[in-house]
């Protein structure tokens, strides 16, 4: 059976490339950054580098970039952080959105109960939120606006250019969790203007493990943890070397290749979804018909014209060789409906009925091929059943 991963919003493969340059510092140049001695300033140098090839990516200066462990640390350190440092001013109000990525949304329910107050904005049919929703949002006692640059689940790119502007007026800061956009489509803080940003080394073929927070210079954050002096104090803990090398390495492949990528990967989402509005009248595509990432196709099957169950959808697709996602998090055993489309209107058998594809580096055209043929399948095996 040919297998197809489809998946690539939840993890990449490590680049080869990005293994090779990682590989020395598990074991030749293994020294400890902090240390004052040879091995130990061979391996500061390395992650010194990483850092400065990190914050020429996104455009900013290399004391603005601290590693972290992922990109969920990195969301609970910038919307903690910030909250907590904002206590000596007596600003105490947040702003987000309901379709937030978890790692976003979570910690503004944390801040929640210990007092602070938390704006959820609602989104549109595309999932968008508007700069003038952010704008009503904010008021004198507020912190932070956090928005996501770009949905993980149905590829929606966000207005943050236009967010921040309205933000910096009011003088307060601004978060983009920019996981899924980094590498995939044009990104720079000073372009967008915001004050921290979220990336992560694992979505664009890097290592699982490492990510890193952008934070504007002059910005007050308060630290999350304690116990050492790397990262500036903001992140205390013995530096990752190895992985900052690997995540500096394939920031760096991902930014060089991206034009190139856009195209073709844009050509594969628009082929597949051709495809499947052409052959699958049922289904509905989520998402922002044009602001959207490139590789990125999320669809519903409309509950009001064919009952499918979302976990038996995923199973038999994979059953296939398909390795897609739902978008959906499965808890205690059930699907749950996603948070993103339920915020944007799908009742929920529609929101459980979906599948999310999101194309990489070694997917063609043969692979759009192989999802109709399998989606084609699995469906007429769920009449058959009467289940659709």
């Amino acid at each position: 059976m040919r297998h197809v991963y489809l998946d690539h919003t939840a993890t990449t493969p490590l680049d080869s490339r990005v293994l090779e340059a990682m590989t020395p510092y598990f074991s030749e140049t293994f020294g400890n950054a902090s240390s004052v001695h040879w091995y130990g300033q061979q391996a500061k140098i390395a992650l010194e580098e990483s850092r400065e090839t990190i914050a020429k990516a996104i455009g900013a200066n290399p004391g603005e970039v601290f590693f972290t462990s992922g990109g969920t640390e990195s969301d609970n350190f910038a919307i903690k952080g910030i909250a907590y440092a904002a206590r000596k001013t007596n600003k105490n109000r947040v702003v987000t959105s309901r379709a937030e990525h978890h790692a976003v949304l979570e910690p503004c329910e944390r801040l929640q109960e210990e007092g602070v107050d938390v704006c959820v904005l609602p989104v549109d049919g595309n999932g968008l939120v508007t700069p003038e929703q952010v704008k009503e949002g904010i008021t004198d006692s507020t912190c932070l606006v956090s928005i996501m640059h770009a949905n993980n689940e149905v590829g929606t790119i966000y207005p943050i250019q236009e967010i921040a502007r309205i933000a910096r007026e009011c003088k307060v800061l601004v978060h983009t969790d920019a996981v899924q956009s980094i590498g995939k489509v044009p990104v720079s803080v000073g372009e967008l203007g915001v004050d921290l940003m979220t990336i992560s080394a694992h979505k664009l073929y890097g290592p699982k493990g490492i990510g890193a927070l952008y934070v504007r210079r002059g910005t007050e954050i308060e630290s999350l943890l304690q116990g050492g002096g790397q990262e500036r104090k903001r992140r205390p803990g013995t530096e990752n070397v190895p992985l900052a090398v690997g995540f500096a390495k394939a920031i760096e492949i991902a930014v060089a290749e991206m034009k190139e990528e856009m195209r073709r990967l844009a050509s594969l989402r628009d082929a597949l979804e051709a495809r499947i509005r052409a052959e699958f009248p049922a289904a509905i595509i989520n998402g922002h018909p044009t602001e959207r990432l490139p590789h990125i196709l999320n669809i519903s099957f409309d509950s009001m014209k064919i009952s499918l169950e979302g976990d038996t959808l995923l199973m038999n697709m994979d059953l296939r060789g398909i390795a897609v996602t739902s978008g959906s998090a499965c808890t205690s055993g059930s699907m749950q409906p996603s948070h993103v489309l339920l915020a944007m209107g799908r009742d929920p058998r529609t929101a459980r009925a979906t599948l999310r594809f999101s194309f990489g580096r070694s997917n063609t055209a043969d692979d759009v091929e192989s999802v109709v043929e399998a989606l084609s399948d699995v469906i007429g095996h769920a009449r058959s059943k009467g289940r659709a």
